[in-house]
């Protein structure tokens, strides 16, 4: 099925080669800081060391659930860019006046997978209806609480007419990518999760959830007020714009902003 179209126009429109000659207020051997979502980790693990290469700054990640990331920001943690899985959040923390709304910046839509792990004599889901049945002991969703493809999870389920039947089985993982643990080690049958953690990922199996039956799950991000380097921050959001770091996102299942299907 062919996603929604979504077009933005990034206010970062500075080109990555022009932002590279600016020059940074801290001592090259800092990090610029990064607090982003969990359904980031494979992706931003590609687009670290491309964008280290062509900036010849280093970067730290710190992975989490979109949610407890951006109460962290909203308390004065010094990152300096912010990168979340629902432009929400984004909304939330320059509300705050934590970061700067000038430089909040959608850079992908996020998709839905159900992942099982490869188990002899066990059939794997094919669809969100599948996973009322029995043999679906366990499935584990991220905590909706505060993890947009949690939210997007039970949301799906719900539509599809499948979570009244399923609530009672429901395993939370803390964020997307513990929700993904749970069933690589065997903890639960099957695991609702972001696509771009199991594109690429061996040792069993995904289908992808009907966008229609969920709240299209738009990210964002945004630089922070409280960091140590907010010309980094800059840089990196302008390289995650660029062709590289669009050829990256796209590469690990996102949708990108103007993309109109996968």
């Amino acid at each position: 099925m062919r996603a929604a179209a979504f077009s933005v126009v990034p206010p970062l429109v500075v080109a990555f080669g022009a932002a590279n000659g600016l020059g940074c207020r801290t001592k090259p051997h800092e990090p610029i800081r990064i607090a982003a979502a969990s359904d980031l980790k494979v992706a931003f693990g590609q687009l670290g060391p491309a964008f280290e290469a062509k900036s010849g700054r280093k970067v730290s990640f710190s992975f989490g659930s979109t949610g407890l990331l951006s109460k962290q920001v909203k308390e004065g943690a010094p990152f300096d860019v912010f990168a979340a899985a629902n432009v929400s959040y984004v909304d939330e923390v320059v509300s705050a006046g934590a970061c700067d709304g000038a430089t909040k910046t959608p850079y992908a839509r996020g998709r839905l997978a159900i992942w099982s792990p490869e188990r002899a004599g066990f059939a794997p889901p094919s669809s969100l209806e599948d996973l009322a049945d029995p043999r679906f002991a366990r499935i584990s969703i991220a905590n909706p609480d505060h993890a947009p493809y949690g939210k997007a999870a039970k949301a799906a389920l719900e539509k599809a007419g499948v979570w009244d039947r399923v609530h009672d089985r429901i395993v939370k993982g803390e964020n997307v990518e513990e929700t993904l643990e749970l069933a690589q080690s065997g903890n639960v049958e099957a695991a609702i999760v972001a696509y771009s953690l199991v594109i690429h990922r061996s040792g069993g199996s995904f289908v992808m959830v009907d966008p229609t039956l969920h709240p299209a799950i738009d990210q964002a991000l945004v630089v922070c007020r409280h960091g140590a380097d907010t010309e980094g921050g800059k840089l990196f959001a302008a390289f995650l714009s660029s062709d590289a770091g669009r050829t990256i996102m796209r590469d690990n299942g996102f949708l990108l902003p103007d993309d109109a299907s996968p």
